[in-house]
Parts: C-alpha cells; sequence; structure tokens
C-alpha cells in the first residue's frame, strides 16, 4: 500500500515510514523492524496528540481523505442518488439519496469536494451554490414524508461565494435552510468529517445530533477568510495566528458544546486507514440512529431547538 502523501509537519515521520517500508521489504519481520513499527506508531501518536489548530486544517484538508462518496461505500448499503433541485439545476458539490445503514432506511447528504482536478472542478471544491442547498432541503422534506431519518456529512470550505450563485438568492438559501431543518419532523444526525466551514457548512448542519472526527475542522469562516480580514494577507505567518483564534478544533468545539461527540480517527488521520474510520463513523451513526429513533417528534423538535439556544454566552444589559 504506497503510503500518503505528507503534510508539512510530518516530514520526519514519512522518512521513518520509508525506512521501514524499504527495512520490510529486505528482512521481513525481525527484530529491527518490530522496533522501527514501534517508534514511527510513537512518533506519530506523540504528534497527533499535540496538533496545532493549523495542522488539524491541513489534515482536514489532506488529498486522501476519505470524503462522502468513500462513505457511502464505507458505511452505507443500497445507496441511490437523487438528483436535481427541481428549480435549476443538479449541484454535484452536495450528493443526496436514500441508503441503509444497520438495516435502517435513511437518507444522506453530503457535501463532496472530489478527487481528480476535472471531479473538482465539477464539484466546486465542495462549496455547494443555492441549487445544491434547495436540493438538499427538498429531499430532507422528503426523508420527513416518509419519516425517514437523515444524516448529512459535512466536509466544505464555505459556500459558493461566485456572482451567479449571489444573484440566485445563496445567503436566502442557507437561510432557510438553517430555519426548515430545526423544525424537521424526523431524526436528522449531522458529522463533520473533514472541513466545516461558514455558511456553507451550517447549510446542512443543523441537528439533533452534532458530531466531527477528530482531526476535523469547525469554524465561521476559514483561517484564510479570517486572515485576509484581519491582517490584509493570508500567508504562513497569518494563516496558523487565525486558526488560532478562531478555536476550530474539535477539542475546542466540545469543550464549547458545539458539537456532541469527536469521533476518534485512525492514528495520523482518517486518510491513513478509511476502511477503520468508516467502521467507527458506522457505529457513531447506528448509535445515534438507536437514541432518536423512537423519540415522539414533538420532544425531538423541543430539545433540538434547546440544543441550539444553549449554544454561545452572552450578556443582557
Amino acid at each position: 500500500m504506497a503510503l500518503p502523501a505528507p503534510l508539512t509537519f510530518e516530514q520526519d515521520i514519512h522518512a521513518l515510514e520509508l525506512s521501514l517500508a524499504a527495512l520490510e521489504e529486505n528482512v521481513g519481520d525481525g527484530d529491527e523492524v518490530k522496533r522501527m513499527r514501534k517508534e514511527v506508531t510513537s512518533l506519530k501518536r506523540s504528534r497527533y496528540s499535540a496538533l496545532s489548530p493549523w495542522e488539524t486544517v491541513l489534515v482536514s484538508r489532506h488529498t486522501n481523505r476519505p470524503q462522502t462518496v468513500d462513505y457511502i461505500d464505507l458505511v452505507f448499503e443500497e445507496f441511490v442518488e437523487l438528483h436535481g433541485d427541481r428549480a435549476f439545476g443538479d449541484d454535484r458539490a452536495i450528493r443526496t439519496g436514500f441508503a441503509r445503514i444497520d438495516g435502517i432506511k435513511v437518507l444522506l447528504v453530503g457535501h463532496q469536494k472530489g478527487r481528480t482536478l476535472a471531479e473538482r472542478q465539477q464539484c466546486f471544491y465542495g462549496c455547494a451554490h443555492p441549487e445544491g442547498y434547495r436540493k438538499a432541503l427538498g429531499k430532507m422534506k422528503l426523508a420527513a414524508k416518509y419519516k425517514l431519518p437523515v444524516i448529512c456529512l459535512i466536509d466544505t470550505p464555505g459556500a459558493y461565494p461566485g456572482l451567479g450563485a449571489e444573484e440566485r438568492g445563496q445567503s436566502q438559501l442557507i437561510a432557510t435552510s438553517i430555519l426548515e431543518m430545526t423544525q424537521l419532523p424526523t431524526p436528522v444526525i449531522c458529522v463533520v468529517i473533514g472541513e466545516g466551514g461558514s455558511g456553507g457548512a451550517l447549510g446542512i448542519g443543523v441537528g439533533d445530533r452534532v458530531s466531527m472526527l477528530q482531526h476535523a475542522y469547525y469554524s465561521v469562516i476559514s483561517p484564510e477568510g479570517c486572515a485576509g480580514i484581519l491582517w490584509k494577507v493570508a500567508n504562513d505567518e497569518t494563516k496558523p495566528r487565525a486558526a488560532d483564534a478562531l478555536r476550530l478544533t474539535s477539542a475546542h468545539l466540545k469543550k464549547f458544546g458545539i458539537v456532541d461527540d469527536v469521533i476518534p480517527e485512525p492514528l495520523g488521520g482518517a486518510h491513513r486507514d478509511p476502511r477503520e474510520m468508516g467502521n467507527t463513523l458506522r457505529s457513531y451513526l447506528v448509535r445515534y440512529l438507536r437514541e432518536l429513533g423512537d423519540m415522539p417528534v414533538a420532544e425531538l423538535l423541543q430539545k433540538r431547538y434547546e440544543k441550539f439556544r444553549r449554544m454561545g454566552e452572552f450578556t443582557s444589559i
């Protein structure tokens, strides 16, 4: 199996892994190989237990990190994609469809960034247009009609900021989606699997359970956007400063009560073992579905409302 491309803070780990791979090929499973395996594991555990916020952002954007279509294969069965918003077109940055998980019928909604350059251009790197949010909301309402729970996988740097998207009502569609999701009469589970940027993430981010993967991030703005506003330039100095200030990691957001759970990733990130990550995500989703499945709709909606009203602190004068 080919090693994933190293991130800037992983160069020493990558060098050790290359040496280990060469040693395994030459000598098999000897004592030196076992010693080096322990060394690699220890170094990864040490490094990944103390990632800076900016390093977390880099992990969340890794080119090999599993995306929504990967989790469709790893976690769900019998996926049937639903296309189009019945108004403008079919936004490929958001995928929707019926599926099963552990025998439970669900509606899946998720951002898709793309792997190849052609797919990324088609998906606008996971930045959805108004028709994407209109599609997602329409399919969620269809799920509610048939009493199916909704699972949303969030992975976007933000909604598409182009002129055409604004002309077609980008901000209004996101606001409408947030409002409608608070009132959707069926269980809604949201998981940030990579990037959770700005309103693009919030557009499918209102649920009864909101969780995030260990090395994902969730923020009101991307570090680059924040740096550009505060310091007029986004560079190697200002982007880490912005990431620190935004408090965007899973540990921060769990502490603040923004997310319900932090879903652990394989050592070194989800991109190192997508199958293990898929199994872990599946267990969490099934648990949430079991918890919410028998809850009366009125209680479900009231708890969802209270959950989001509790977020944040403010002082009135």
